[in-house]
């Protein structure tokens, strides 16, 4: 059984590999790295570490678990969230919120759970209609904007509905691709 701490943000939780015990630490690579006095830690899952805080203001709590990955799609990309500005939207214009960062990440979890045979999970859900919601900022604005992507050029009406629910309707790129698809729906 495997310890992680559980941390909140505004688009779901996220966690970290956790040891308190010399025990914990095998199989890691630290083992002769962390000594006693160092615990309890967590791996930031980019080969390093950190000392944990129970203070931290986004740490909920500590959970232990069988699997490598410990919360569910739902809990780590919150769907339909009503703050939802980045992430996926799917066919049925379901919202699963993400950083601006973490789309491919996000994109494993939805694979994982439509297309488990899916060998790339953007590919994937390029393929089968999902829509990305990304920040456009390019270096060079004063302010970032929510830019609508789709490899395909398809859009269903459920998503369109939940572009203008979302204030993105106006968009260049959605208009074109309402324009574009609407004879479809």
């Amino acid at each position: 059984m495997k310890k992680f701490a559980i941390y909140s943000s505004p688009n779901g939780y996220y966690y970290y590999r956790y040891a308190d015990t010399l025990e914990e630490l095998e199989g890691t690579g630290f083992e002769e790295i962390i000594s006693e006095e160092q615990l309890p830690v967590v791996f930031d899952g980019r080969g390093g570490y950190f000392k944990f805080n129970e203070k931290d203001h986004d740490f909920c709590k500590i959970m232990e678990s069988d699997k490598d990955v410990p919360l569910s799609l739902e809990e780590m990309y919150f769907v339909n969230s009503p703050d939802f500005r980045l992430g996926w939207i799917s066919p049925e214009g379901d919202t699963y919120s993400c950083s601006y960062a973490n789309h491919a990440k996000c994109a494993q979890m939805i694979a994982r759970k439509f297309y488990p045979r899916a060998r790339f999970a953007q590919t994937a859900l390029d393929r089968n209609g999902w829509l990305q919601i990304i920040d456009s900022w390019d270096g060079t604005e004063q302010l970032h904007r929510q830019f609508v992507y789709t490899d395909s050029g398809k859009i269903t009406q459920k998503q369109a509905d939940k572009l203008f629910d979302l204030g993105l309707y106006k968009n260049e790129e959605v208009m074109k691709l309402i324009a574009e698809n609407e004879n479809e729906w």
